[in-house]
């Protein structure tokens, strides 16, 4: 998706929830509407690039974490291993 495509951003915590959403709003009307635990998974595959001297790909595969800390989501974004 090019910048030129979208034409908004709204960020916001709607009433009666406790997590961050993120809303895309393109230039054909589309909405593309990301829960914090997506944007969260970019951000910090972008901060691992840009600070990372070597580093200059980071994948991401989501998978379902049964274990994990209270108030993370069930299904993550997280980094694959490098072949």
């Amino acid at each position: 998706m090019r910048n030129e495509e979208v034409i908004g951003v709204v960020a916001e915590i709607p009433e009666g929830h406790r997590h961050l959403r993120t809303t895309l709003h393109l230039a054909d009307g589309t909405t593309i509407t990301l829960q914090e635990a997506t944007v969260a998974a970019v951000v910090r595959a972008y901060t691992a690039i840009k600070t990372g001297p070597l580093t200059s790909r980071v994948a991401l595969r989501g998978r379902h974490v049964p274990d994990r800390k209270p108030g993370y989501a069930e299904w993550q974004l997280l980094e694959e291993p490098e072949p």
